[in-house]
């Protein structure tokens, strides 16, 4: 299948090389073609391994042997079979994202990434070692080290804003074993760290070095292509509950950043699945709901730290594959993408933000609320969410309310509340004293809920990776690796 950047249709790769190079020349993002066909009603007979391999075989028909790569991705590193399971929780559906190897949703698809690009290297008969790049607003960088780490010919290097993810975060990075394996944090915030790692790939276009660049964010399709495997597992468990019928359309609350897993959902919708809408939910760094509101992107505002900080971000890239598929036009893309490299600031012309808003809503929760609904959930059902979680559910909430719909709504839950144990005691309230891992262990005895394995076994393991530097430092630091 063929591949081209979302800034020129001269750009192109095969679904292999694409997930190689992760990033087009020009800056933009890989996007098919041509939306394949797909048979989603068949999709859903099977397991949730059978939905990976089919649709990752649709998107990436250019790296072979799809199932036996879904199956070395996913057994035995998640609590259950399904890997995502649902749960009802008064009039919503939770889908519980966070039950993989480092208790974030990043472990979907940064469990297989580490098999398409090794298959993908093997296709193409390259010799020379891969270096990931990645930039991280908390979850990414663990769930990419963790599927990374000691995998012959790969090499992985994850920036972090210095101060920016939670105690927690900042122990299950610095922590990591391997010996392929690079932890660095940036003096600034997670825009800076996405920006630098987009510069030093550009700075290397051409060059030549001893390692060929890719990264593990969601500007690779490698990386998001996975995540459309649970839209059709949510619709899935909602028929098996019989709160559906085949057919019937579900919308899906979704607290995203970096619009990588909204954008997932939208894909899951072109596939066929019936997904209705999707409800875009932010914190107060709120720069998506104003952009799905208002049609105009506007990153010249300050970046609030939160208690959701994997939503801490102002430059949302997977934004633009959006504009792509919504415009079919490259020239406009490449133009709203300079504009907004160049001034900060772009709108998208009225009939773009029709087709948008047709699609998506928007609102969003700033940490008060977040407190609120985490309080209010656990106390009216019995159920700890973390504070990204909650941001969802307000705008599920809100999107009811003001539009009158109830159709049936899925929340995407995108991290253990144990991740974030002093913001989720706080909500339900505990005692906030102490540490971190003490606080998660008060939040277990409270509650009863056990503390993942993963995140329990952190404490008192030795600090590996401790280098801080300037945002300009980044390519300085790669070369040295």
């Amino acid at each position: 299948m063929r591949y081209h950047s979302t800034r020129s249709p001269a750009l192109e790769a095969d679904s292999a090389q694409a997930v190689l190079t992760g990033l087009a020349p020009d800056g933009g993002l890989y996007m098919p073609e041509r939306i394949p066909a797909f048979h989603w009603q068949a999709a859903l007979q099977g397991t949730s391994q059978d939905m990976a391999s089919a649709i990752l075989s649709a998107f990436l028909p250019d790296i072979p042997d799809m199932p036996q790569l879904v199956k070395q991705a996913y057994t035995g590193k998640f609590e259950t079979e399904t890997l995502t399971p649902s749960v009802s929780v008064g009039d919503f559906q939770v889908l519980e994202l966070f039950r993989g190897p480092t208790s974030a949703f990043k472990d979907v698809a940064l469990s297989m990434l580490p098999q398409l690009l090794t298959a993908a290297k093997r296709c193409k008969g390259i010799q020379e070692d891969i270096l990931i790049l990645t930039a991280t607003s908390g979850d990414t960088g663990k769930a990419a080290l963790e599927g990374f780490h000691d995998v012959p010919g790969v090499r992985i290097c994850v920036f972090y804003p210095h101060g920016g993810v939670s105690q927690v975060q900042r122990a299950q990075m610095v922590t990591q074993e391997g010996s392929n394996v690079a932890v660095c944090a940036v003096r600034g915030n997670f825009d800076d760290a996405q920006t630098g790692v987009k510069n030093i790939f550009a700075a290397c276009q051409g060059k030549a070095l001893p390692f060929r660049l890719s990264s593990a964010n969601s500007i690779n399709i490698g990386r998001l292509a996975p995540q459309i495997m649970y839209y059709f597992r949510a619709y899935r468990d909602l028929l098996d509950a019989g709160k559906i019928a085949l057919g019937d359309t579900v919308n899906f609350s979704v607290p995203t950043g970096n619009f990588g897993d909204i954008l997932a959902g939208y894909l899951a919708k072109l596939l066929g699945l019936p997904v209705g809408t999707l409800i875009c939910a932010s914190n107060a760094n709120k720069v998506l709901t104003d952009f799905i509101r208002t049609g105009t992107y506007d990153r010249r505002r300050p970046l609030y730290k939160t208690t959701s900080p994997s939503m801490d971000i102002l430059v949302s890239s997977n934004l633009e594959r959006l504009l792509y598929l919504l415009s079919g036009d490259t020239e406009l893309v490449a133009s709203l993408m300079k504009k907004l490299n160049a001034e900060g600031v772009y709108t998208v012309p009225s009939e773009l933000l029709q087709k948008i808003q047709k699609e998506f809503w928007a609102a969003y929760c700033d940490d008060r609320r977040a407190a609120q609904v985490m309080g209010r959930v656990y106390r009216d059902y019995g159920y700890l969410c973390d504070p990204h979680t909650a941001a969802g559910w307000a705008a599920a909430e809100d999107y009811v309310k003001e539009t009158g719909d109830h159709a049936p709504m899925v929340v995407l839950s995108t991290a253990s509340p144990y991740k974030f144990p002093s913001a989720v005691l706080s909500a339900i309230g505990g005692d906030t004293s102490g540490t971190e891992f003490q606080q998660m262990e008060r939040l277990s005895q409270l509650t009863g809920v056990p503390v993942p394995r993963n995140l329990a076994n952190l404490q008192g393991k030795p600090e590996r990776h401790t280098a801080v530097i300037d945002k300009d430092a980044m390519l300085s630091y790669v070369l040295e690796l």
